[in-house]
């Protein structure tokens, strides 16, 4: 069997230039003089000292990330590391424990690539590790495993935490808004901002328009809550911009609740508007909203519906139509729907393809700190609260390919005004404002009540290339570089696992595969499918892992397992030759 080319090797005297990289997930702590940091690079150090004999030479370069979670690759000092080993600075990588390096498989498979085209050796000091064997790989993979499963098990229970928090009314912390401050982590009413929330909520129920109700408190020089953040600076005490004022009118905590989903459980702090005040301002609000709705109960519910727009400014209709059976959705320029068909210049555009395109962007935009952090400046926000929105776009990019038309639906709608498509890229308006509130409260007053449209809302607008290429009747989207980041499928993961798991018990415990199959309750015949799927080609498993194959299934690939065991013929097989 062919097999890589092995990771650096020490030759007599030759130096190895060491780097050691550490990582804390919280800031808690790091002002300390000795924290968990110094702590880790010390160990490392002290590793890399022991192989003096062996040429190793520690790196003077500091590789240190505080307060960055090992989910993301999204790291400063993880980039200038990988950068280093790009430009052949570096040799040996030395971490305290794995997970110190990513907690995600998918990464960790990318890094070892690098590694190995740079013929970087990888050492973790804690936990005995060998990156140039395949049982060496294996461990780390199956290590990694359970490091990821331990970061979503966590953040299970962080939600279910704050879940049953809120059910008890508690208040989950943050910025307590106009009317509240915080005293032993508990909202407590501050009488003279209350006085002005009681008297936004009357005003606004008087002249019944968010519009005129900013003016009069723009000329009676009435501002937003004054704030310091966490380094003493400053911020807020502004006017308020009409989006801060229809979430304040919609906002229950002025009644005494906490908002948990769709649920509404009654507070531990005191309301400052009284029941029939905050119901009239609702009425007011529902009056004036230009209802959108969803559309979520259609059995193929068109996402994007009253948002997308052609070149010309003119709105796209849903439509569909049925074909053998087959039922296929376009966005429609209006008047082909109406039946006025004398301007050729209206667009057909297949939803799907739409759709996807607005997912994927959308996901990439919350993955992007600088997205998140556009948003939190455009509030006059603190530093703090600027960290926190941006990992609340980490952490909302983590769910969103597993998000539900409905639920994308309703965060485009928070923050997706419009959509507009040309001939060599599609346009994807973003407000700010609603971003911002979005990313804060998923699930709460932002999402059940969409702000509306708005002239002076802060606006920003990210451009995809793609291109529009007509085929008959109808126009399909070229998008350069979607097919590179297909997602991995799970599936195949799994897969590959546990092929490599039914290996290693053959290899180390020494059983048959009856044996094996037997106390793995599997047969004879998926059993040694699994195997032959364990001496795939390393570049093979890793373009597995990194979604490199969209047409492969793990039913497809565990049908049919008569590749040849020789890694060249496997990856003609594959077509990677």
């Amino acid at each position: 069997m062919a097999s890589r080319k092995p990771a650096a090797r020490v030759v007599g005297h030759a130096k190895l230039r060491c780097a050691v990289y550490t990582r804390k997930s919280s800031e808690e702590g790091l002002e300390q003089e000795f924290n968990s940091l110094d702590a880790q690079r010390e160990a490392c150090e002290a590793y890399v000292a022991s192989q003096r004999h062996e040429g190793w030479m520690l790196s003077p370069a500091f590789y240190d990330d505080g307060g960055f979670s090992g989910g993301s690759m999204e790291r400063p000092a993880l980039k200038r590391l990988l950068a280093d080993i790009a430009a052949g600075e570096i040799d040996v990588v030395v971490v305290y424990k794995v997970d110190r390096l990513t907690r995600a498989l998918s990464d960790f498979a990318r890094i070892v690539e690098l590694f190995d085209k740079h013929r970087v050796s990888f050492v973790s000091v804690t936990q005995a590790f060998n990156t140039t064997t395949s049982m060496g790989r294996l461990t780390l993979n199956v290590l990694l495993s359970f490091a990821q499963f331990e970061r979503e098990v966590t953040g299970e229970r962080i939600r279910d935490k704050i879940a049953a928090s809120k059910k008890k009314g508690m208040w989950m912390g943050g910025q307590p808004p106009l009317g509240y401050d915080v005293r032993d982590r508990k909202l407590v009413v501050n009488e003279a901002e209350a006085a002005t929330v009681r008297n936004i909520f009357r005003r606004y129920v008087e002249l019944g328009s968010v519009r005129e109700l900013k003016a009069e408190l723009d000329a009676s020089g009435v501002i937003s809550k004054c704030r310091t953040a966490a380094d003493g600076s400053p911020y807020g005490g502004k006017a308020f911009s009409r989006g801060a004022l229809y979430l304040m009118l919609s906002n229950r905590i002025y009644r005494g609740d906490i908002v948990h989903k769709a649920e509404v459980y009654p507070g531990e702090h005191a309301a400052i508007v009284d029941e029939v005040l905050f119901a009239e301002a609702q009425k007011v609000l529902a009056d004036n909203r230009v209802e959108r709705t969803t559309g979520t109960a259609a059995a193929e519910p068109s996402l994007l519906a009253g948002l997308v727009y052609d070149a010309a400014g003119k709105r796209l209709t849903p439509s569909h139509a049925v074909k053998k059976g087959m039922r296929y959705r376009y966005y429609v320029s209006h008047h082909l729907v109406s039946g006025k068909r004398t301007d050729t210049q209206g667009l057909r555009l297949p939803a799907p393809a739409l759709e996807q395109l607005v997912r994927d962007r959308v996901g990439r935009m919350l993955a992007d700190p600088a997205s998140t952090m556009d948003a939190s400046s455009s509030t006059d926000r603190g530093a703090s609260d600027q960290r926190r929105l941006t990992q609340l776009g980490q952490e909302a990019a983590a769910r969103w390919p597993a998000l539900g038309t409905p639920d994308v639906r309703t965060a485009l709608l928070a923050f997706v005004p419009r959509i507009d498509v040309h001939q060599d890229r599609v346009d994807l308006t973003i407000g700010l404002t609603g971003l911002q509130a979005w990313l804060a409260d998923p699930e709460g007053s932002a999402a059940t009540h969409p702000i509306p449209n708005r002239l002076d809302e802060d606006l920003t607008t990210i451009s995809v290339p793609a291109r529009l290429k007509r085929r008959g009747n109808e126009l399909r989207f070229v998008i350069d570089g979607l097919a590179e980041e297909a997602p991995a499928d799970a599936s195949l993961i799994r897969l590959v696992a546990r092929a490599q798991i039914v290996r290693s018990r053959l290899i180390d415990d020494r059983a048959s595969i009856d044996d094996v199959a037997r106390e793995e309750n599997l047969t004879a015949s998926y059993m040694t499918r699994l195997v032959r799927i364990s001496f795939l080609a390393p570049d093979i498993v890793a373009g597995l892992l990194d979604g490199r194959y969209p047409d492969l299934t793990a039913s497809k690939l565990m049908a049919d397992t008569r590749f040849p065991l020789d890694w060249r013929s496997q990856r003609e097989a594959f077509r990677l030759a």
